[in-house]
């Protein structure tokens, strides 16, 4: 019987033992699971942060694909008589040929020059080295009045009048070629096609 309350004895001290042992264990893994979480807290703001930054620059760069979409290069504010576009060869730069000479003659008006200053600019501070093709063009009405033998004589010394004033503000001659199309590309207009254009090879 001794024996017996003995043993009882003995197990109910080890069952105190273990529960006294079990108290510090559940504080200590409560502790555990506050610093998780806040653990997990402080990783979960950093990934919202991280998530809002992403965003942002998705928006910024969309901005620019927006702005290269709408075939922004530059010319845009080159002055009067000037019209730009982007199509497969590169950025193409008309200029009106009433703006830039009087009718039959290749030299340039005063007024002309403050236009053609700007595309300069534009061409030495973006497309620096870039090749560019000056070409010109005319009505298909005949030579008549002028001293040109032909629309392909007038629209090559226009070409090079453009061409002349750009090396002057600048521009590297070696990038720039010369053509005439002469009558040969008319636009819907005599005036429209009266020209030159500067095409900027990309």
């Amino acid at each position: 019987m001794s024996h017996r309350l003995l043993a009882i004895a003995t197990i109910g001290l080890a069952i105190a033992l273990t529960g006294c042992k079990s108290q510090p264990d559940a504080a200590s893994l409560q502790s555990e699971n506050e610093k998780l979480r806040a653990d997990l807290d402080q990783k979960n703001a950093a990934l919202e942060a991280s998530e809002r930054e992403r965003a942002a620059a998705d928006a910024r760069a969309g901005d620019a694909g927006k702005t290269a979409a709408k075939g922004e290069t530059g010319f845009e504010d080159a002055g009067e008589g000037a019209t730009v576009k982007r199509d497969s060869e590169g950025v193409r730069v008309t200029l009106e040929g009433d703006v830039l000479f009087d009718s039959g003659k290749a030299t340039l008006k005063d007024s002309a020059k403050k236009t053609l200053t700007k595309v300069a600019s534009v061409l030495k501070e973006k497309y620096s080295g870039k090749a560019i093709r000056v070409a010109g063009f005319t009505d298909t009405d005949p030579i008549k009045k002028s001293n040109y033998k032909s629309n392909y004589h007038l629209g090559f010394d226009r070409a090079f009048e453009v061409r002349e004033f750009l090396i002057s503000k600048g521009v590297d001659a070696k990038t720039i070629s010369l053509s005439s199309y002469g009558p040969d590309r008319p636009e819907k207009t005599k005036a429209q096609s009266r020209r030159v254009e500067l095409l900027v090879v990309e």
